[in-house]
């Protein structure tokens, strides 16, 4: 049953990622700190904490699957850093693959839950009127 956001087979994965990113990040040279290592930290981050975010809208579906394509667009943004970080020779061709792969599943999941929010989703409670 899921109680929280972090109980999201798709949090919990872009959480593991965003991780990864962090680890790998570290080994990216010290010209890059302000630049592509902070880009890609951010994004990668960036999608936990809008899917985070998503999940205390969802008495608003509007607003949930709002958050919910926050979330795809800063995954789609890591991928682009990745591709970059690949480019410059900072990852290597399977970290590359991996990662943009990994990605890959967490924008699918989160495809899924922004076509069907009412799975999601709950209705607010119905205000009467005072007499």
């Amino acid at each position: 049953m899921i109680k929280t956001f972090k109980d999201l087979v798709v949090y919990r994965k872009a959480f593991e990622q965003a991780m990864r990113i962090y680890e790998v990040t570290k080994h990216f040279p010290k010209t890059e700190q302000y630049s592509l290592t902070d880009q890609i930290r951010r994004s990668s981050r960036s999608v936990c904490v809008n899917i985070g975010e998503a999940w205390r809208k969802r008495r608003y579906p509007a607003h949930f699957v709002s958050k919910l394509t926050d979330a795809d667009a800063e995954a789609t943004e890591t991928v682009v850093w990745l591709d970059f970080s690949f480019a410059c020779k900072y990852l290597n061709e399977n970290i590359h693959a991996d990662l943009s792969s990994e990605y890959a599943e967490i924008g699918k999941m989160l495809g899924s839950m922004i076509t069907a929010p009412e799975k999601f989703c709950y209705e607010s409670p119905k205000r009467t009127k005072r007499s």
